[in-house]
């Protein structure tokens, strides 16, 4: 049997957050997404117009720590001028960084923060897909 044709890419991510509300201020109101659908209290999906991501409240005791399985999840911007200006924006509004921005050897330049729910997030300029 051969392969289907090729995907469109990974635009959909899904994770667990314990405070909602604070995780939906960070993507919405910190990195600009915006609420596609909100099926209820408990579940809200974002968009940058080109992408998806859900945010699902998790149930008590859940420890992201220790049941998140996910490594981080990626931002890309137009330029590398931009990663220092979302740094900057970021860090004014008291965001917890984890990585300061670099430039990595293949051109790219990054810089990795927490959202409400330690979620890792990079914000990068990936020269062949930015």
């Amino acid at each position: 049997m051969n392969r289907p044709p090729a995907t469109g890419g990974m635009r959909h991510v899904a994770i667990f957050v314990s405070d909602l509300e604070a995780c939906e201020h960070f993507y919405v109101d910190l990195l600009g997404m915006q609420v596609e659908w909100r099926p209820d209290s408990d579940n809200v999906y974002l968009t940058s117009g080109n992408d998806n991501l859900a945010l699902h409240r998790a149930k008590k005791g859940f420890d992201s720590a220790s049941n998140q399985k996910l490594d981080h999840i990626g931002f890309i911007i137009k330029s590398p001028d931009q990663v220092d200006q979302w740094f900057d924006f970021l860090q004014h509004h008291k965001v917890m960084i984890r990585q300061p921005p670099r430039t990595h050897r293949d051109g790219a330049r990054s810089f990795y923060c927490y959202d409400p729910a330690n979620t890792v997030v990079q914000i990068i300029y990936h020269p062949p897909i930015s």
